[in-house]
């Protein structure tokens, strides 16, 4: 019976999510038990494709990053993978029927930051965040709806435009690393070398658009996944006012974070917000 091996590769995904990500652990516990391990499921295998191109410095990246994507294929073909992390990816994907074009958009992405260093045109930019976050959302939101079409179809504009919002916060709050440790430069058209308060509060500007499209989804999610959505969303939001009370210079310089305190307390405010309905 393959019901250990299934036990044992979720146990892997949870791993994952909550050893790589206090705050996207956190958000994923406010979801119902029903729906909490396909999320770690999905963060697992976006969180090692990822890893590949960021971190494996002394290894062959490329060589890496192709047997997980073969092995990816192998694992939703055969619905099995001796990779825990893609074993359990496959039960997702053929539980919501989550379609092709997602990941294989998001793998599309990840191969891109084994050598593009910078996005220069709008459409280079957008073509990189519908591949790395916004299929993600989409991914998740096949599972908060329970593969229901109709509801998906309702709820995908802002679902892309939350995954948009956070992995835009992500670029900001990471613009130090990106730039210096892998060369790499997200926002079009800004030198970041001298990124002033003005281009900063364009890319804020963007931001808060999308915050503001996501969050009229969030509204609408189903009860079993509101509450874990809208922590998340509370988290970046006040991450993106941190970045925003910083002065331009400091960003380029350090990396703006939410202390573990802070989280906490945010959740309580969450709770409060959803057993009130204010969300």
């Amino acid at each position: 019976m393959k019901i250990i091996f299934d036990s044992v590769s979720h146990n892997c995904s949870k791993i994952v999510t909550t050893s790589y990500s206090t705050s996207f652990s956190l958000a994923s516990k406010m979801l119902s038990d029903d729906i909490r391990q396909d999320i770690y499921n999905i963060y697992g295998f976006v969180r090692f494709a990822d890893e590949i191109v960021d971190s494996f410095h002394e290894y062959d990246k490329e060589s890496l990053f192709n047997d997980f994507e073969i092995e990816m294929y192998k694992a939703i073909e055969n619905k099995i993978s001796l990779n825990p992390i893609l074993n359990s990816f496959q039960e997702t994907v053929h539980k919501y029927n989550i379609q092709p074009e997602l990941y294989e958009a998001f793998m599309k992405s990840m191969r891109l930051d084994l050598h593009k260093t910078a996005y220069l045109t709008d459409n280079e930019y957008k073509e990189y965040i519908y591949g790395s976050a916004d299929v993600v959302g989409l991914m998740c939101l096949k599972v908060f709806v329970k593969g229901d079409s109709k509801k998906y179809e309702n709820l995908k504009e802002s679902a892309m435009h939350l995954g948009s919002a956070f992995q835009k916060v992500n670029f900001l709050r990471d613009l130090k690393a990106d730039f210096e440790d892998l060369s790499r430069t997200y926002f079009p058209n800004t030198n970041l070398a001298q990124l002033d308060e003005v281009s900063k509060q364009k890319i804020i500007d963007d931001i808060q658009n999308d915050f503001n499209k996501g969050f009229e989804g969030i509204m609408k999610l189903p009860p079993e996944a509101k509450f874990g959505v809208y922590t998340a969303y509370i988290y970046y939001k006040k991450l993106l006012n941190k970045l925003k009370a910083t002065p331009s210079v400091d960003i380029k310089n350090t990396r703006i974070r939410v202390p573990n305190y802070q989280k906490f307390g945010l959740l309580a405010k969450s709770y409060f917000d959803y057993r009130l309905n204010l969300i």
